[in-house]
């Protein structure tokens, strides 16, 4: 897909033409992406979005834009960008250092994991994902992109061994109110829990994980998308207390 094309339909997810903070390798990076993703997806079922552009605005386009608020800070990106508002609520600006484990729950196709590591490439990122043929997907788009540091758990969310992550995210997933418990758990003292869910869903977030501070704000192009960012604002100290 043309690279100049995919930087105008993500233009309302990652800032006006004039702050333009994907490099064109980035966008090169996601052009081989889409044409990954087609080529598979005529084998496995990999996104019921198969045309080029609504892959670009629906799975690149939002990921990006849950990339943007919890990565603002890069030096050759510019000024960073404002911190979530609260949806209905007083603005609250706020910046803080970007993490640098994410953990994505149900990456399916790699969506928000892999364009979050587009945006960060410093990050070091792990992607859940149990279907094994997907995780064989996601294998092959980090090799293809040499994205370094990119590690694929083919397993269960709640089977996975390793440590907790600063930053763990969640979107379009099946039952979310059983997978929600398991990613909160993967979050690290002081981290956050990023969620790419409807509306209406984030009054059952607050719900199912009252230790977490919620924030969010309105995916651009989408009536009732938002991005959540829950803050896990028990300090280690009382933690472990």
């Amino acid at each position: 897909m043309d690279t100049a094309r995919i930087a105008e339909l993500l233009q309302p997810f990652v800032g006006s033409a004039d702050d333009q903070r994907l490099t064109t390798n980035d966008l090169q990076n996601i052009s081989t992406y889409i044409d990954l993703l087609l080529r598979w997806n005529a084998r496995i079922n990999l996104t019921a979005v198969r045309e080029p552009e609504e892959i670009v605005t629906r799975h690149f386009g939002e990921s990006l834009f849950a990339a943007r608020h919890l990565f603002p800070a890069k030096t050759t990106w510019g000024q960073p960008e404002p911190a979530l508002s609260e949806v209905g609520g007083a603005v609250q600006a706020e910046q803080s250092s970007a993490p640098t484990r994410v953990i994505d729950v149900g990456s399916g196709a790699g969506f928000p994991g892999l364009p979050i590591k587009i945006w960060a490439p410093s990050v070091d990122l792990t992607l859940i994902e149990s279907n094994h043929k997907k995780s064989t997907f996601l294998r092959e788009v980090a090799r293809v992109l040499t994205l370094m540091n990119v590690n694929v758990f083919s397993g269960r969310a709640l089977d996975y061994p390793a440590s907790p992550a600063e930053v763990v995210t969640l979107r379009a997933v099946e039952r979310f109110e059983t997978t929600l418990p398991v990613a909160t758990n993967l979050v690290a003292p002081g981290g956050r829990l990023a969620l790419l869910i409807s509306e209406p869903q984030l009054e059952r977030a607050r719900i199912l994980s009252p230790k977490f501070k919620w924030t969010a704000v309105p995916v651009p192009l989408s009536a009732k998308r938002v991005l959540a960012v829950g803050t896990d604002e028990l300090a280690p100290s009382r933690r472990a207390s």
